[in-house]
């Protein structure tokens, strides 16, 4: 029995020491959780704390956000209401801009009254003078006497925008010291576009209706064919007026005439143009290319309508659509005009020139009927009888072209007649001269005698107008019988007098200032418009 409790005892020893072995495990385990309990509870306490945090950074932003979006709903019932309002504002802006439509209208028409007035008050016929400068070609033909002289070799200034004075002193001759007033005299140094200002506000009037002509007037020599056209030689393409200073008066009316139908659109007429010259006392139609005629031109007659106006029966026109085709045509039709070299001027001018410009119209009335003209036509020739100039004539090719009259418009899309709305006159005249002077002969000589005797019938007629003869010489000859409408109707008429500076054509100077003295003596009646409605104003 005690070797058995020894026994016993020893594994009692045994387990005791195991069980110690095993309590020392647990102590250290417990302590090693007890430090992870520690860390677990610190990290619970900062994770509590963050979360506070972020819960109040949520609730801020949830209350901002529930300002803004009340804040939102404020502004769009805001906005809603602006609009509602702005609908009402546009509602009362649409009937004010009726009321200011009509009486833009009434004022339109006051406009126009006006302009139109503020025209006639300028003069019935408006003379205008221009005075070109004194040319190296000037120099060279005055003769040694003057050329030595310490008198001025000019004879004709303009001392301000209205006035001309003349001084020439000659040997053996009373001194000569005149002025002339004129609407405006233009001095050697004003460029073309100063002349066309004073001419642009009668393509105004064109396009309210009124008929419009613009004469050129002078000596050979004297600056006619600058003023109207400008250049002689037009070699480069056609340009836009504003980058051509040069230009002249047909070229720049061609260029406002078009910009001024593009501004209305709506209602813009259609341009036609007709080119004429009055040669040796005979009317050419210088656009028609007829197939019995050895030259082009082709010669025509002036008739009388029943309504007493002067037209030319078949006389050829082309429509037109822009200014670069406005002038290639005028251009190709120059080339057609009769010159003669002579010791004035190398490249002078034999014939009157015309250019017509027609603007017609859709009808404004129901009946067709109403919208023809009657001609009394007389009986024409099979064939016209062409041209035989002395210079000889540079043939072209065939245009399309319309011979329609103007007094029996032309035809529209829809197979109705169109009214003439207004025509636009380019008169390019042949200068006077001397014969001693240019130093003509033979055919050219016979030229200058048509030439002259054709410019007396026009100062003819206008000192019949001037003194109220019960008898106007127009029949006289071609070139007043043509413009019989212009000079004793209704357009309104503007004449351009060209004069040279010089002492050598002081004679001549004087007798176109004379001849642009008469002319504003002439009273007519006040200038009419056409039957169509008048145009938007410009």
């Amino acid at each position: 029995m005690t070797g058995k409790s020894s026994h016993a005892a020893t594994r009692f020893c045994l387990l005791c020491d195991e069980q110690e072995g095993l309590q020392r495990g647990t102590r250290s385990s417990l302590a090693q959780l007890c430090r992870v309990i520690q860390k677990v509870k610190q990290d619970r306490k900062e994770l509590r704390s963050s979360s506070l945090d972020l819960l109040r950074d949520c609730q801020g932003q949830q209350q901002d956000c529930g300002s803004e979006i009340v804040t939102a709903v404020q502004g769009a019932q805001r906005h809603h209401e602006a609009v509602l309002a702005w609908q009402s504002k546009a509602g009362c802006l649409e009937q004010s801009l009726r009321e200011t439509t009509e009486r833009y209208q009434l004022e339109k028409q006051k406009r126009k009254q006006l302009h139109n007035r503020l025209v006639e008050l300028k003069g019935n016929i408006r003379v205008h003078c221009r005075i070109r400068p004194a040319l190296p070609f000037d120099k060279e033909s005055e003769d040694p006497l003057s050329q030595n002289s310490s008198v001025s070799a000019e004879v004709a200034h303009a001392v301000d925008d209205e006035t001309v004075l003349v001084r020439w002193d000659r040997p053996g001759h009373p001194w000569i010291n005149k002025t002339y007033n004129f609407e405006r005299v233009y001095g050697p140094a004003e460029s073309q576009r100063v002349v066309f200002e004073e001419v642009c506000p009668l393509l105004t009037s064109l396009l309210d209706g009124y008929n419009v002509c613009i004469m050129a007037y002078g000596q050979t020599g004297s600056g006619k064919s600058y003023t109207m056209m400008g250049p002689h030689s037009r070699k480069e393409p056609v340009l836009p007026v504003e980058s051509q200073g040069d230009l002249g008066i047909i070229p720049r009316a061609a260029e406002e005439l078009f910009r001024l139908i593009s501004e209305n659109p709506s209602r813009s007429p259609k341009v036609a143009v007709s080119v004429v010259e009055v040669y040796n006392n005979d009317i050419f139609d210088l656009l028609a290319k007829d197939s019995c005629a050895v030259t082009s031109g082709v010669k025509r007659e002036v008739l009388t309508t029943k309504a007493g106006k002067k037209e030319i029966p078949s006389l050829t026109y082309e429509s037109v659509h822009s200014t670069e085709e406005f002038l290639t045509l005028v251009d190709g039709r120059l080339r057609l005009r009769a010159k003669h070299a002579t010791l004035v001027h190398a490249d002078s001018s034999r014939s009157h020139l015309i250019i017509t410009v027609t603007l017609t119209t859709a009808p404004s009335w129901d009946s067709p009927a109403n919208r023809q003209s009657d001609v009394s036509l007389l009986k024409e020739p099979d064939c016209p009888s062409p041209r035989q100039p002395a210079t000889g004539r540079r043939h072209s090719a065939a245009h399309r072209t319309s011979s329609w009259s103007p007094g029996a418009a032309p035809e529209g899309p829809t197979g109705h007649m169109e009214q003439v709305h207004a025509k636009l006159q380019l008169v390019d005249l042949a200068g006077s001269e001397c014969a001693g002077v240019s130093g003509v002969t033979g055919a050219a000589l016979r030229e200058t005698s048509f030439i002259n005797r054709s410019l007396a019938a026009l100062a003819d007629v206008l000192g019949a107008l001037s003194e109220r003869r019960g008898h106007v010489p127009y029949r006289n000859s071609k070139l007043t019988h043509l413009l019989q409408d212009v000079l004793g109707g209704d357009a309104k008429l503007l004449v351009i007098l060209c004069v040279s500076p010089c002492r050598k054509h002081a004679a001549e100077t004087l007798q176109s200032l004379g001849f642009g003295t008469r002319a504003r003596q002439v009273q007519r009646g006040p200038a009419r418009a056409g039957r169509v409605a008048p145009r938007t104003p410009r």
